[in-house]
């Protein structure tokens, strides 16, 4: 069993391509949506109107999978953080420091739904399923192949294909299919500050529910007795860090702190 864990990014799409040209062997392609309320609205899009239809013309089979509950029910990333009573954060949030916080979300929301879909296929330790995880070559230090599950196997077909990020967007745009955007929760403590900038300046219905999350984790953790904590790593509130137009911004982006799992942001 051949699959790709697909992240709706540049990466992951361009090896749909390439699984379309019959250049790579992944006729699955398993998108671990973390919830209508929590991904990126761009996001899902591209991959309810560009990818999906691809694939199907294409004679692949792009399944889009939800966190489920042992009662059968789902649950959101957004629904978690809100959920009452928790302890917990499951995003990397920032400490007063700037360093991320553990986090669980990727394990929760991507990796372990990716595995209960694979097992239900009948992916064992005797029989694992071969995962395809969409890192380009200029993203090798994400890529670590000591993470893998009992179940299964992981690859970086990019990687044996030597291809670069700007590799992939050719591959995209010569299928005649747009370039994605790249993928990852709006409010991800790993967006960089110029995304925070654009998501201020072109999307502040997102900016405002970003804040609110913001408010709703200190209110939790000042009920707890813990130090506050932030979206960005420059311990103030998001909406001081990321001013709005016109304002003069101190902060600068030094491009620290991407996801290395390889499961977000491809």
């Amino acid at each position: 069993m051949n699959v790709i864990s697909y992240g709706g990014g540049v990466q992951s799409t361009a090896l749909l391509v390439l699984a379309a040209r019959r250049e790579i062997d992944y006729p699955t392609f398993l998108f671990a949506n973390v919830g209508d309320d929590s991904e990126h609205p761009s996001t899902l899009a591209y991959v309810r109107e560009v990818a999906l239809p691809y694939a199907t013309r294409a004679g692949l089979d792009l399944q889009q999978l939800e966190r489920r509950r042992r009662d059968g029910s789902t649950e959101t990333l957004m629904q978690r953080l809100n959920r009452p009573g928790i302890r917990s954060i499951p995003i990397p949030i920032r400490m007063a420091n700037g360093a991320p916080g553990r986090r669980s979300c990727t394990a929760d929301f991507k990796i372990k739904v990716v595995g209960r879909w694979l097992r239900e296929q009948g992916a064992t330790a005797h029989t694992p399923a071969t995962v395809g995880i969409g890192i380009s070559l200029d993203e090798i230090h994400r890529a670590n192949r000591r993470r893998s599950e009992v179940h299964e196997r992981i690859e970086y077909p990019l990687l044996d294909l030597q291809l670069r990020r700007s590799d992939c967007e050719r591959i995209i745009e010569d299928a005649g299919l747009p370039v994605p955007p790249k993928s990852a929760c709006f409010f991800c403590p790993f967006r960089t500050v110029d995304a925070w900038r654009r998501q201020r300046r072109d999307e502040p219905e997102l900016f405002t529910a970003a804040i609110r999350l913001e408010e709703t984790i200190n209110k939790r953790r000042a009920a707890l007795g813990r130090d506050a904590a932030y979206l960005t790593r420059y311990g103030r509130p998001l909406a001081e860090v990321i001013p709005a137009r016109g304002a003069e911004e101190e902060a600068e982006d030094t491009g620290d702190g991407e996801c290395d799992s390889g499961w977000c942001m491809t």
